[in-house]
């Protein structure tokens, strides 16, 4: 699931939108877990290949992929995260960071790389600049004042018995989505998510509108509703996806004592040891297949929308059998029940969190000429190019518990044993010690950790502003994607 690409010695030009954070280091004084050598590197290309130790060699056939138990014996479910965790983790991955610019062919020195996005959980990925900066995100048609996001049909896409015609991202005539990040449409499910919190927002517009009545300005009405949206959003970063992914003992135990190593001067920043290894777990995560929807006819079972998240064989513009983004055709939304738990027994889980990917990661989409298509072969070489230590080193600064030689033996014949890529080795220990359920030890407290900390370094935060604040949708004083998707109205009605 790609994060940009930029061709060796191209350097794009910057934002003059944003504020351009930098990404650091977590552990500047440990040594790279190897020097850059044609050995090391074909031994990570060996690693990372197609048909390799990484790959589940999961098959082709989107609907077994699901429903055959058979399917998943090298890439076991997770019972503990549901599909659409995976996605969401995309998605929060977009909203704190963005540089196009790093290569996989150069080292880089990570305090000279910018990050085109502010490195906080704010959802500018979202709101852009704001209705004067990136007014071509904002519904013109509602309000003089542009407070509400523009958002599109997709004609014959459903009936009321489904719970009415269902949305899409607005879209030039080229049909590419017109969003604050354009990654958010790179597949489907992402950008039907992005979707969703474009129409919670509305939705909170609405009803802000209603609470403060017509004395207030559109600017005013705007600010309310982007603080509120954000504030939910926040609440289900800390209360449901890092407890799910990290387990809540850590999380509290942060919240209460302090983070250990993430740290920073002045102003948070992105260490690489995060972005470029830890946070990488969730590529383990990603099933080959999903279904997307239920059909456009509840009584027509046929119509359900079956496919790979990425498939190259598929070359249909408009309406490929895969689940790509950047399409808008009748049956291409989503039917959150099978990503999110709503209690009707449809859900899908996701993979575990283990040195396994799906197979159509592999064979990325849109690869350049040149450039390697094996996403686990990209992520190895980004270890080496960014410098990153080794995750035995990362180990024993952090004093957490290490990995057993054992635990490792598959890597002897690379000579990876040792001196294991952090990626690698963050996703062999969640196999290993956290059973593929969640993030280990090293894993787990550097993704925690940094994704906290960012609440927490963001001064507009609930965090910071308000700790005792509870959600006003949802119920009891709680709230979870799935209310956020109720409120949005993107369920479908049957």
């Amino acid at each position: 699931m790609g994060h940009g690409y930029a061709e060796p010695d191209v350097i794009t030009p910057r934002s003059t939108f944003y504020e351009q954070g930098r990404f650091g280091r977590m552990f500047p004084t440990l040594a790279p877990f190897s020097a850059d050598t044609p050995t090391i590197r074909q031994a990570l290309m060996e690693l990372g290949k197609p048909g390799g130790l990484m790959d589940a060699q999961d098959g082709t056939d989107p609907i077994a992929l699901i429903v055959d138990p058979a399917q998943s014996v090298h890439n076991p479910n997770n019972p503990g995260l549901t599909a659409g965790m995976t996605f969401l983790g995309q998605f929060l991955d977009h909203d704190m960071t963005f540089d196009p610019t790093s290569s996989l062919a150069r080292r880089q020195d990570p305090e000279s790389i910018r990050n085109f996005r502010i490195p906080a959980l704010d959802l500018d990925s979202v709101y852009g600049g704001g209705p004067g900066v990136s007014p071509q995100l904002y519904d013109q048609g509602v309000d003089r004042g542009r407070t509400s996001f523009l958002v599109e049909e997709i004609p014959g896409s459903g009936a009321v018995s489904l719970g009415g015609i269902r949305s899409d991202l607005p879209r030039n005539s080229q049909s590419v989505a017109l969003i604050g990040d354009p990654r958010n449409d790179e597949n489907l499910i992402v950008s039907q998510l992005h979707l969703a919190v474009l129409r919670f927002h509305n939705r909170v517009v609405a009803d802000v509108k209603a609470s403060l009545g017509s004395t207030v300005t559109t600017e005013e009405i705007f600010v309310e509703a982007q603080r509120i949206v954000r504030w939910h959003y926040q609440w289900v970063i800390v209360h449901e996806f890092l407890p799910r992914l990290v387990g809540q003992t850590l999380v509290n135990n942060i919240l209460t004592k302090g983070r250990q190593h993430y740290q920073w001067r002045n102003d948070p920043y992105i260490p690489v040891e995060f972005s470029v290894a830890a946070y990488r777990f969730g590529h383990s995560q990603v099933r080959p297949s999903y279904r997307a929807n239920f059909g456009t006819s509840a009584s027509d079972p046929t119509q359900q929308f079956f496919g790979l998240i990425f498939d190259p064989t598929q070359s249909s513009a408009s309406d490929p059998g895969d689940l790509r983004g950047g399409c808008r055709a009748p049956r291409r939304f989503i039917d959150w029940q099978t990503f999110f738990d709503f209690g009707d027994g449809r859900v899908r889980p996701n993979k575990l969190i283990d040195t396994t990917l799906s197979s159509p990661l592999f064979a990325l989409l849109g690869t350049p000429t040149g450039q390697m298509p094996s996403l686990a072969q990209r992520n190895l070489i980004r270890n080496l190019t960014m410098k990153l230590p080794s995750g035995q080193a990362v180990a024993k600064a952090m004093k957490a518990d290490r990995l057993k030689a054992a635990d490792l033996s598959d890597l002897e014949p690379l000579e990876l044993d040792t001196r294991t890529p952090l990626w690698f080795y963050v996703l062999r220990e969640a196999q290993v010690i956290g059973d593929g359920k969640r993030l280990g030890p090293v894993g787990g407290r550097i993704v925690a950790e940094v994704v906290l900390g960012l609440i927490e370094g963001d001064a507009d935060s609930y965090l910071v502003q308000d700790p005792e604040w509870a959600p006003t949708y949802g119920a009891d004083d709680d709230f979870r994607m799935v209310d956020l998707l109720d409120a949005a109205g993107v369920v479908a009605a049957f």
